[in-house]
């Protein structure tokens, strides 16, 4: 390689250091313009949705108000939330990747999806069940051989499904309303899909008397989680430690955690799951981290 060449490339070199150096991080891009920028969904109980008054509420809209909160206390300065519909998980881990949003959460965990972005302390903890009329059998693998059952298109549910019972006819559908309508008129014999957000739909059409989920254990379990952008460190562990302290909190009965989480999951929540087995669930994932230390203040 000639000289003109050599310098050629030092050159090049040299200009894409400072290009990659000067990249803005979550924290730095919050804390110049005050803005956090968050892709949500509107439209799924019990974590983010529209209430009858007009207003977004849910179990992921609080812990982005925790998150929210921690970044104030940290940044020394006020923070506005700025929310963008994002229906599909799918779509947010572009936006995420580009920086046109910052965080999303209600979000599975999976070892794909963790190659493109990084994923907080799980919050929640959910799995694959089926959604059946009431005095359905559906529950074994071996009863859904032929049975014809409602997945969302690209959905873990789907995937799960085809690996539980191969022989099962999935019917694809564009969402989890398409899918309900179709239970309702027997189009097909049950719906595979998060347990909690297939729970909530129920509690939101007032039909709890009349589905069923099943089977009692998950077909599969995982947690749910928020998103950042990768090469985020500081701003996960902000991110973190919100969600840390909401539960420990928790686990230690503090009077505000508790009303936090049971309204939306608790034994008279939204989605009614005993406080026991949320306790044991938010207790193994502090037991991977580390215990928020009982004087920390945190926001």
């Amino acid at each position: 390689m000639n000289s003109a060449a050599i310098g050629i490339l030092s050159l090049a070199f040299a200009m894409a250091l400072p290009a990659a150096s000067m990249a803005e991080t979550v924290v730095e891009k919050v804390a110049r313009t005050g803005v956090l920028t968050v892709g949500t969904s509107f439209d799924l109980v019990p974590y983010s949705y529209i209430d009858a008054e007009g207003e977004l509420v849910g179990y992921s809209v609080d812990v982005v108000e925790l998150i929210e909160a921690q970044l104030e206390a940290e940044l020394g300065r006020d923070i506005v939330v700025q929310r963008q519909e994002v229906v599909d998980t799918a779509s947010r881990i572009p936006l995420l990747t580009s920086g046109q949003i910052d965080l999303s959460c209600d979000t599975q965990f999976t070892w794909e999806r963790d190659r493109h972005v990084d994923f907080s302390m799980s919050y929640g903890l959910s799995g694959i069940r089926l959604l059946t009329l009431e005095g359905s059998s559906l529950d074994s693998p071996e009863s859904l051989a032929n049975q014809r059952i409602g997945v969302l298109q690209n959905s873990m549910g789907q995937q799960v499904m085809g690996l539980v019972q191969p022989r099962a006819v999935l019917v694809p559908m564009e969402t989890l309303d398409a899918a309900f309508e179709a239970l309702q008129t027997e189009a097909v014999d049950a719906i595979a899909g998060d347990s909690v957000v297939m729970a909530g739909l129920v509690a939101q059409k007032g039909g709890t008397a009349i589905y069923e989920l099943a089977p009692a254990v998950p077909y599969a379990r995982y947690g749910i989680a928020c998103m950042v952008p990768q090469n985020n460190s500081t701003f996960l562990n902000m991110v973190d430690y919100a969600i840390g302290s909401l539960l420990q909190g928790y686990v230690s009965g503090d009077s505000q955690s508790l009303e936090t989480v049971n309204r939306w999951l608790g034994p008279e929540g939204i989605v009614e799951l005993p406080q026991e087995l949320i306790a044991e669930f938010f207790e193994m994932v502090l037991v991977q981290r580390a215990q928020v230390p009982p004087s920390a203040t945190a926001p």
